[in-house]
């Protein structure tokens, strides 16, 4: 049995180990699954975070052996999902998983007999990592200033993972509110939970969580780093966003920021997974990730497992986005009203509520505002509105109210449909800015 120690915990394993092998030698024996079974057995009797839930987990898998409930599975594949379901009914710890992926151990298993091969295996990886941008998915302003990340994954901290990672906090470091978006965020490294959270503090180290691992029977902390390459933000509002599919480390990092009131958690219960471990080979053809360890908060002197982090604020998944977007606002524009900037943070609000809250215009109403308005121009076709100036660019008019429009593309800037007795008599160019210009209709 050979052990592969991973950072990236069981919904990211796919970054780290081949895809399953898909091949036509999927095909499995009663005397494989034996061997299987037996070889799992070992593994999770000596590296099981809980040695007694492991003793009960391997004393199921042998009782459904003897009673031929394996009999019927003629596929690997199907075989390595059904031990997968055994186990977990027994320890209800969802990292436990069992992998049919002859390939990928193959290829572990040469990469330490061949300096080549070892080298390939390295560039397989930094090219997936590469790929993914280290889980660095997506950064940008957002309307009103606020910064958003979309975070897919928490790497290990190599050169080029703590580049990216510091690249980003730096592009986001003068806004003013943070939204990091952990809802397709299955896992990863504690190293990057660490690097990244230390942004969010000064240089006064914060004690983050504490490991206890089996094989050495012992604690190991993590804390705030004294050092980040560029700027530190510890007042900035921090938002982030959670969903079912939040795992592993995407809910160690939620689940800190909670507990040390740094964060504003949006969206749904988090999958529930606390252990973190590592992939071990079981067979030529099956490996198991198998957790080893457990998370103890030093605050909670307690962790997620099978529980899930509550977010304070529950939204299905979907919402959560434009949920935070709108809360983020009211904070800023109630810290800032009556100051310069207040207009720039109600504009953006208007924005969000009309997204959350969309508004039908009759299209009887939308026809007649169809027109020329000097350099503007107002199209209506397939039941909405158009707007242009000057044959530039044509865009769709997303109604605010009965007679106020925004485009999508443009968010710095809406149109206002003015009326005088009932009649259409021409329209107003708004600006986030504050400024306005106005245009008459024409040949009416």
């Amino acid at each position: 049995m050979k052990q592969i120690r991973t950072l990236l915990l069981p919904f990211l394993v796919g970054m780290v180990l081949a895809c399953p092998a898909q091949n036509d030698n999927s095909g499995i024996s009663a005397q494989e699954k034996k061997q299987v079974i037996d070889s799992i057995s070992t593994i999770l009797e000596s590296s099981y975070v809980f040695p007694e839930v492991a003793l009960k987990m391997t004393d199921f898998l042998k009782i459904q052996l003897q009673d031929n409930k394996y009999d019927g599975i003629k596929d690997a594949q199907e075989f390595a999902q059904k031990l997968t379901e055994d186990i977990q009914s027994v320890s209800k710890d969802l990292h436990l998983r069992v992998r049919f992926d002859p390939e990928g151990i193959a290829r572990r298993r040469n990469a330490e007999l061949s300096a080549v091969d070892s080298i390939a295996l390295a560039e397989r990886r930094l090219r997936n990592n590469r790929r993914s941008n280290y889980g660095f998915r997506e950064a940008k302003i957002l309307d009103g200033n606020i910064g958003y990340l979309n975070l897919t994954g928490f790497f290990g901290v190599s050169e080029e993972a703590g580049a990216a990672a510091a690249a980003t906090m730096n592009f986001l470091s003068n806004t003013d509110a943070l939204i990091i978006d952990l809802r397709r965020n299955g896992g990863g490294s504690p190293a990057m939970i660490q690097l990244i959270t230390s942004y969010l503090y000064g240089p006064e180290p914060v004690h983050l969580n504490n490991f206890y691992n089996r094989a050495d029977d012992e604690q190991t902390q993590t804390w705030t780093l004294p050092y980040v390459p560029g700027k530190r933000r510890p007042d900035v509002p921090v938002y982030v966003l959670t969903s079912s599919s939040t795992f592993s480390a995407a809910e160690e990092f939620s689940y800190n920021l909670r507990n040390l009131e740094r964060a504003t958690l949006i969206g749904e219960v988090t999958g529930g997974g606390a252990h973190p471990g590592g992939t071990q080979i079981a067979t030529e053809r099956f490996a198991i990730f198998v957790p080893d360890g457990r998370a103890i908060n030093p605050i909670t002197e307690t962790n997620w497992e099978g529980t899930g982090v509550e977010p304070h604020i529950k939204v299905s998944a979907k919402d959560a986005l434009e949920t935070a977007k709108l809360k983020a606002l009211e904070m800023l524009l109630k810290k800032n009203e009556g100051k310069e900037g207040a207009f720039f943070l109600k504009w953006a609000m208007e924005g969000i509520q009309s997204q959350m809250e969309p508004v039908t215009v009759d299209q009887k109403i939308l026809k007649s505002y169809a027109g020329d308005y000097g350099p503007r121009k107002i199209y209506y076709k397939e039941g909405a509105l158009y707007y242009q100036r000057e044959g530039n660019t044509e865009y769709r008019l997303i109604p605010m109210s009965q007679n106020k429009f925004r485009i999508a593309e443009v968010p710095a800037f809406r149109i206002e449909m003015l009326k005088e007795n009932g009649k259409v008599t021409g329209l107003k160019g708004l600006y986030d800015s504050g400024r306005t210009d106005q245009n008459a209709r024409m040949g009416k």
